[in-house]
């Protein structure tokens, strides 16, 4: 489709609700009669070529009298040449010319939508549509809607219009330009009605790049065989069935025939409308997608026994998922899906804060890989926030493990910022698969797309820019190569993981005994006659953390104390003879009464930190306390229990591109500059 069709098409559109429902709806509700109706204009034309014979079979059926309605329905739609139909009397064209007043043509326009088949009729009810008619009536408004709508100036069917020498005079719209001119539409509404950031839909340059990073890997490994495809958040259906197009495309250019199964889920009952129009349109089964308020993909999976071959989806980021919690039972632990064993933990869980949850359906989308030799391969939008929220042993950080551990994670692609319509945040696409190739294995490539695109000549909403053939070319082709550049890194596993660790410090009070072990209550009544808080021993520097708390010590408390008044730590347990000591895990050796033994020291709360060790750190642990601790609090050491495993990724760290210093005669000569009577710095260069 051109771009002025499309925009041509678009703005009819948009114009008639200006012209027909100023004064009757707010703006806010103008997408509530516009969308089922550019629908419905849609179905009657791809119904027009076919209607007489349809009808001719339904009065054969009714003469008839022994066949049920549902046994009809597939004659009724092999006739229709569609699968959907209309027994209706008339066509809207038809319907219109009838003489009648408003209520009238109420009651024509109520049984005109009767005579749908199920398929549509459950979507006009997602819409709505129905409870509609009487206020359209009423304000002597429904007329003009359809006259709007049969308008000559517009053809919203899928075959052309030709003038009487057999020239096409307003060329039909296939199921994805049709496609481009919903999500145009959904785009406005969104844009008037202040939608919240990612909610809808994905603009189709970015699916596209989507689409080809999970199939281009394995093109080469195409079968004709059946394929099934799936989102999780549905949307319009956009991301479905472009993956179909391009999955077909890339099979038939390699001599495969493959046969595809879509599969959604949509909460939003106006969008998963639009999303199985389109799929009627198409002729494809509509029947594998679902939605409405009920069909929460988080609280109330669809297909829980279903595996997919390739998944795409873009999750809503940023949005309470509390009351899908709440559905789903406390922890959580009701659902496989999001309590899984890992890491030595058998009930692991999966669930983040419940003011995002858009990283649970990247898990929904993981629950559902194929185990088979060709495994499973998908790509989903997120979110900067996917990337380093949450802490070592919480919902988040323990997704990104699971996912990096089991060696699920290929890439993330930084896209372009103002890429999507009405957001400008950061955005990444997520590709994994459980069945990496050999070269990949134990390897996640980063790569950053932020400065391959297009500026657009014209702002969509918030977008400004687009990926264009080529940019996505660029990216995918960087992808594929899998080989480290300015913009593609790669890096080990290990890389994004790291321990938690609590490092302690020894309580120290003036005037106890250095070789007992003091009970908690005693230590606690100590403290509470005012014996002074911990004293760190004199001569640490500062560095780090741990030296930074070491050296946070109450100078009041400290000065309360005699100039030589020695503080020395509390010790809260003696090993029996033989124990090994390990000062770093907080078994010390010390002589107590001439002997020496291992003892363990009352920790100080006040000097409590915790210390972020990559896993990849030489030494480990030990090797980072041993470099980064010790030698600024020379009597700390680390809690085993208390050790957690974290996974974070940092774009910024390692796409960080620092700014070259200005030279320092340039400095110089701007200072000097001001230093003079009415200066003014030199203007930069």
């Amino acid at each position: 489709m051109q771009a002025a069709q499309h925009s041509s098409i678009c703005n009819f559109i948009w114009s008639v609700a200006d012209d027909v429902l100023r004064d009757i709806y707010v703006r806010g509700k103008y997408r509530d009669i516009i969308l089922p109706m550019t629908i419905i204009r849609r179905l009657d034309l791809a119904l027009e070529p076919t209607k007489k014979p349809v009808l001719e079979l339904k009065a054969d059926f009714d003469a008839g009298g022994a066949v049920a309605q549902d046994a009809q329905e597939p004659t009724l739609k092999a006739v229709a040449g569609q699968s959907f139909y209309n027994v209706g009397p008339y066509t809207l064209r038809e319907l219109r010319e009838l003489a009648g007043g408003r209520q009238q043509l109420k009651t024509n326009f109520a049984a005109y939508l009767d005579g749908f088949s199920t398929n549509v009729r459950e979507i006009l009810n997602n819409f709505d549509f129905r409870s509609q008619l009487d206020k359209l009536a009423a304000a002597d408004a429904l007329g003009s809607l359809l006259d709007k709508f049969l308008s000559p100036d517009i053809n919203l069917g899928p075959h052309p219009v030709q003038r009487a020498d057999g020239s096409i005079r307003l060329p039909g719209l296939d199921n994805h330009a049709m496609g481009s001119i919903f999500e145009e539409l959904v785009r406005r509404f969104n844009e008037e009605n202040n939608e919240e950031a990612g909610e809808h839909w994905t603009p189709r340059d970015a699916v596209q790049l989507m689409a080809q990073l999970v199939f281009e890997p394995v093109a080469g490994e195409l079968a004709s065989a059946p394929y099934l495809l799936y989102d999780g958040a549905l949307g319009t259906g956009g991301m479905l069935t472009i993956a179909e197009a391009t999955l077909r495309r890339l099979a038939e250019e390699r001599g495969q025939e493959v046969t595809t199964y879509l599969y959604g889920q949509e909460i939003n009952a106006e969008t998963y409308a639009i999303c199985k129009a389109d799929l009627l349109l198409k002729g494809a089964d509509d029947d594998n997608v679902v939605g409405g308020p009920e069909y929460s993909t988080l609280a109330n999976d669809a297909f829980p026994h279903l595996k997919f071959d390739f998944m795409l989806s873009n999750p809503p980021y940023g949005k309470s998922w509390k009351s899908d919690h709440e559905k789903i039972g406390k922890g959580g632990r009701s659902d496989p899906r999001f309590v899984i064993q890992h890491g030595g933990d058998p009930a692991c869980s999966l669930l983040p804060r419940t003011s995002d949850g858009q990283l649970l359906f990247l898990v929904n989308l993981l629950s559902k890989m194929k185990e088979t030799p060709q495994g499973s391969r998908l790509a989903e939008v997120h979110n900067g926030s996917s990337l380093f929220t949450g802490d070592a042993g919480q919902g988040e950080s323990n997704i990104r493990r699971w996912i990096i551990e089991n060696d699920w994670l290929e890439a993330i692609v930084a896209l372009p910022l103002n890429i999507f319509y009405n957001t400008g945040i950061a955005t990444y696409i997520w590709v994994l698969t459980n069945r990496k190739p050999p070269h990949r294995r134990g390897y996640v490539q980063l790569i950053d797309a932020t400065q391959w695109h297009t500026p657009l000549r014209k702002n969509l909403g918030q977008k400004n820019c687009e990926l264009s053939a080529a940019d996505i070319r660029r990216i995918v082709d960087a992808f594929l190569e899998f080989r480290a550049t300015e913009q593609s890194k790669i890096f080990p596993n290990a890389a994004f993981g790291y321990w938690r660790v609590t490092v302690e410090r020894p309580l120290r009070l003036p005037g106890i005994d250095p070789e007992r072990a003091y009970k908690s209550a005693e230590i606690r009544q100590l403290k509470a006659a005012g014996n002074g808080h911990a004293a760190p021993p004199s001569g640490n520097g500062s560095s780090g953390n741990t030296a930074q708390a070491a050296n946070s010590s109450d100078p009041a408390a400290a000065s309360a104390h005699a100039p030589d008044a020695v503080v020395h730590p509390v010790i809260r347990k003696i090993h029996p003879n033989g124990a090994a000591p390990d000062p770093l895990a907080g078994r010390f050796p010390q002589t107590i009464n001439g002997r020496p033994r291992v003892v363990e020291y009352e920790p100080d709360p006040e000097q409590r930190d915790a210390e972020q060790i990559p896993l990849l750190h030489p030494g480990g642990i030990a090797g980072f306390l041993q470099t980064e601790v010790l030698p600024y609090a020379p009597d700390a050491w680390y809690v085993p229990g208390s050790v957690k495993t974290g996974y974070e990724i940092s774009f910024t760290r390692h796409f960080h591109r620092p700014q070259p210093q200005r030279p320092l005669a340039e400095i110089q000569a701007e200072i000097a500059a001001l230093e003079q009577p009415g200066g003014a710095a030199p203007p930069p260069e």
